[in-house]
């Protein structure tokens, strides 16, 4: 079975330089999470439901 390419998006929010930044690439089913200055470490893969908590939680 193939995997689809994931296509990764940084915050528009990380203009600054300090590089404290994560990139998601989301897909029907998951929202995969990634720390942009180290893309081929460890990832996080939550349900679209558990992104929008971590959202709203940040948000505040």
């Amino acid at each position: 079975m193939s995997t689809p390419e994931l296509h990764w998006y940084k915050s528009s929010h990380s203009g600054d330089d300090s590089g404290d930044c994560i990139e998601i690439a989301p897909s029907p089913s998951t929202v995969h999470v990634r720390d942009s200055k180290n893309p081929t470490g460890p990832r996080l893969a939550l349900s679209p439901a558990a992104w929008a908590d971590f959202c709203r939680h940040v948000g505040r």
